[in-house]
């Protein structure tokens, strides 16, 4: 069991050169945050402008230099995050100076660059994550990832970082368990969702604010198969499957590959349902900070009439009053 009281933080500097430094000393803010629609995770951090090993944090603060989130907690030392400086600010007020810092990890890359892709029908989840990763030059960690057989994949002008969760969940539906893509230390991997070990327990103790949320507003109830267009653009309707029609029609269109069988696309519009068919039930937990809890682990939560194992979908992190706020959603 964590004691938090023994909770501490520290901040690295990879400078442009390699060299290392300790900058804790001058922080004035820190929080990092993994949050659901975003594949990356961001640090923004608050700095007075003091010298450190003979030059100020301004001068050796530049973008593409690295920063690294370290906590430890009695014997338990981990680096928690990690990103390269995006933006940087100066600011200068009378005689004082400071400056802030927003880093991103090696995802951003993939948020903010779009491609062409195809991949032709039968290759593996794995064996198409792994190459697009080797094209863009970010190294993999581990795979621990879905790899189950594709239909034809065609992706045209897309952010790659949708293509590679468009691809996980085409696994989804195809049978396979949900992943997360996490950036550790440098290097990415795809991880199964909440593999996550230890599993934190959250009791009274460690939340002082707990929110629940209901919402309909993204629900599907019914899947339309579509095959794909003859050469008049008209689209054959070869199967529809209804859910939760009582909240209303909110339809989705599933357009079947000419590679994909009637079996694997209603599975797969099924698997839809089965996702998205449902009330959304959002949980929001605030509370000592956790900060070895990622987006994507799997946590134990006892606080009032809660009691079961959650999936964290989003977290924020705040080290100046090492505090923390998470997303989550029932197992």
């Amino acid at each position: 069991m964590l004691n938090l009281s023994e909770l501490k933080y520290q901040t690295i500097l990879l400078t442009e050169t390699g060299q290392q430094i300790d900058i804790s000393n001058a922080l004035t803010g820190l929080t990092w945050e993994e949050n659901k629609k975003e594949l990356a995770s961001r640090i923004t951090c608050d700095f007075f402008n003091t010298r450190q090993e003979g030059q100020e944090i301004s001068d050796i603060t530049k973008p593409g230099c690295i920063i690294c989130i370290l906590a430890s907690c009695g014997s338990m030392k981990q680096e928690v995050a990690r990103g390269i400086i995006t933006d940087w600010t100066t600011h200068h007020a009378n005689t004082a100076s400071s400056v802030s810092l927003t880093c991103y990890d090696e995802l951003y890359n993939l948020q903010k660059s779009q491609d062409n892709i195809y991949y032709s029908a039968g290759m593996g989840t794995q064996a198409v994550i792994m190459d697009i990763l080797q094209k863009w030059e970010i190294p993999l960690a581990e795979y621990k990832g879905p790899n189950v057989t594709h239909a034809k994949l065609v992706y045209k002008t897309k952010y790659l970082s949708d293509i590679l969760l468009e691809i996980l969940d085409d696994a989804v539906k195809k049978g396979a368990g949900k992943s997360i893509i996490r950036a550790v230390s440098g290097k990415i991997s795809i991880l199964p969702l909440g593999s996550n070990t230890p599993v934190y327990h959250l009791g009274e103790e460690n939340t002082s604010a707990v929110k629940a949320k209901y919402s309909t507003s993204n629900m599907i109830t019914r899947v339309k198969v579509l095959a794909k267009e003859d050469d008049d653009g008209k689209s054959k309707v070869e199967a529809v499957l209804y859910g939760k029609t009582q909240y209303g029609i909110r339809q989705k269109i599933y357009v079947r590959s000419s590679d994909d069988s009637m079996d694997a696309a209603q599975s797969a519009a099924q698997e839809i349902l089965n996702e998205e068919g449902d009330i959304e039930k959002t949980l929001t937990i605030e509370g000592p900070d956790v900060p070895f809890i990622h987006k994507g682990d799997l946590v134990h939560i006892v606080v009032g009439a809660l009691n079961g194992y959650f999936y964290v979908n989003s977290i924020q992190h705040n080290a100046a009053n090492s505090k923390m706020s998470m997303d989550l959603e029932a197992k």
